[in-house]
């Protein structure tokens, strides 16, 4: 029987499809870091993307741009035409993956799982599996609590988007919502994001903010939406007089509250003063300033997020602690295990959160964390995964 280091190797000749249709955000960029991890292993990895998935940041593996943004080019204000474009452009995509595979001849392919229309496209998959291709999907929802249409439908399209798949990479220990028991569940780290650092120091960044260079500063970082509980965060500051706030991040969308929500929360309860609003898409070169100019990283998700987090492993780069709640899942597991911040059980206790962090801090396990949650074992556990019969 072969060990994980010959399979690897045994590994190197051969190539991989990766099918990354988001062009921004969190899983665009784990795509990028898992796909340069299996580039380092060994591997030819083969990029599907959009064009407007961001290139030239060192990518090791090679961009095929020949999918359709999920984002359309001019806002579609109709709400049936906004659905029909997000329909369309699934199906597309999904039919050019498939193309793709056949017309190169791929035998193994790797994505982040999707359930969204899959009784219309999974089909097509599920016969390129019958012959002999290996599908794997990062999960990094776990839960598929967000339902679109009957709920019928949702379960259906949930079985759906597994039922071709042979390996699922999770980020913690949990059953994943589908009968097939043929489907190997395998946990895989999160690897550290490391952006470009930055020339600007803490104080230089301060005074662009305008915050005091002696402040307690809490950041909010990533796409602004309600599950990240952005207000009972500001209803937290009138507790806590000498703390400032910095949201930075692009609003989600028409669905979520808009940042005048807050602003106007912040002005009512009188700490509008405190807070700084950077909300717009946040370029790769200034997302250092914003973590070293910040003393906390808040990490205050509903219940129903059980995922991993990308800001996490931003923070945790920058040596930032965390002010964390969420359900159980990956984000509590490491936050724990490393004590890599503070983590609390309700909104009700962030003020408690925040000043445990200033007069009592945890001791990080900076090194330790990075040492036991690279891409490189993120990669090697994919390789051996999909390569195993």
């Amino acid at each position: 029987m072969l060990n994980n280091s010959q399979e690897s190797k045994i590994y190197l000749g051969r190539k991989l499809l990766y099918y990354s249709p988001a062009s921004y955000g969190g899983i665009a960029d784990y795509a990028h870091e898992q796909a340069n991890a299996l580039v380092e292993s060994g591997v030819e990895v083969t990029f599907l993307c959009s064009a407007k998935y961001p290139s030239e940041r060192g990518e090791k593996y090679r961009i095929v741009p020949t999918l359709s943004d999920i984002v359309p080019s001019k806002p579609i204000h109709n709400r049936l035409l906004k659905r029909a474009y997000f329909a369309y452009t699934i199906l597309k995509n999904y039919f050019i993956l498939a193309d793709f595979i056949k017309k190169n001849n791929f035998q193994y392919v790797l994505s982040d799982y999707s359930e969204y229309l899959a009784p219309l496209w999974s089909w097509r998959l599920k016969r390129l599996a019958k012959k002999g291709v290996v599908f794997g999907a990062v999960v990094h929802d776990p839960v598929r609590d967000f339902v679109v249409g009957p709920i019928w439908w949702h379960r259906w399209s949930i079985a759906c988007g597994y039922s071709f798949l042979r390996e699922a990479f999770v980020h913690d220990r949990i059953e994943l919502d589908t009968a097939r028991t043929q489907l190997r569940t395998t946990i895989i780290p999160h690897g550290p994001y490391k952006f470009p650092s930055t020339k600007h120091t803490r104080e230089s960044v301060r005074r662009e903010l305008r915050l005091p260079q002696t402040a307690k500063v809490m950041l909010i970082f990533g796409g602004i939406r309600d599950g990240k509980n952005i207000d009972p965060i500001i209803r937290a500051m009138v507790a806590l007089p000498d703390v400032y706030l910095v949201i930075a991040g692009k609003e989600q969308s028409a669905a979520q509250r808009p940042l005048t929500y807050y602003q106007a929360l912040a002005t009512e309860l009188g700490v509008m003063e405190r807070c700084r609003w950077e909300c717009r898409f946040i370029p790769d070169d200034e997302v250092s300033q914003l973590f070293i100019a910040s003393d906390i990283i808040l990490l205050i998700y509903n219940k129903s997020f059980r995922s991993a987090s990308g800001v996490l492993n931003t923070a945790v780069c920058h040596r930032l602690p965390c002010v964390a709640s969420a359900g159980d899942g990956a984000l509590r597991s490491v936050v724990q295990k490393y004590a890599l911040g503070v983590w609390i059980e309700s909104v009700d206790a962030i003020v408690e959160g925040v000043r445990k962090i200033f007069d009592t801090p945890p001791k990080h396990q900076w090194e330790r964390y990075l040492k036991e949650n690279s891409w490189d074992i993120n990669a090697e556990l994919v390789i051996n995964r999909l390569t195993e019969h």
